[in-house]
């Protein structure tokens, strides 16, 4: 883990705005600010104990399960109940920040894409 703070972290400790969709005392979602998709929301949890999912799978099965049931509330919230749950794990598979986050993909995909 890196001392120096994610810029989740920094989102989190409100030093750099951003669109806030939720906010519990373990998780935040944000709207991602180069969407992919019509919904985009991004579901991170508040500690950057983790850098992929992998990590927080074996560290903490319970805050991924809370991330996964907070990202279908918010795709039932903002979309018609399907999505697309991504998690980019290593810079080659595209993760930029390594705070682990998921992805929160709805409306507009194409048909039939990685299904």
């Amino acid at each position: 883990m890196s001392a120096e703070p994610s810029i989740f972290t920094r989102i989190i400790n409100r030093e750099i705005p951003s669109d806030v969709v939720f906010e519990n005392d373990h998780l935040i979602a944000i709207r991602d600010i180069a969407p992919q998709a019509p919904v985009h929301l991004l579901v991170i949890p508040k500690t950057q104990a983790y850098a992929n999912v992998s990590e927080l799978a074996a560290g903490d099965p319970a805050l991924l399960a809370d991330m996964v049931a907070v990202a279908r509330d918010l795709a039932f919230e903002h979309a018609n109940g399907e999505y697309r749950l991504v998690f980019n794990t290593g810079a080659t598979a595209g993760q930029t920040v390594f705070h682990v986050h998921a992805h929160v993909l709805a409306g507009g995909l194409e048909e039939g894409s990685l299904a």
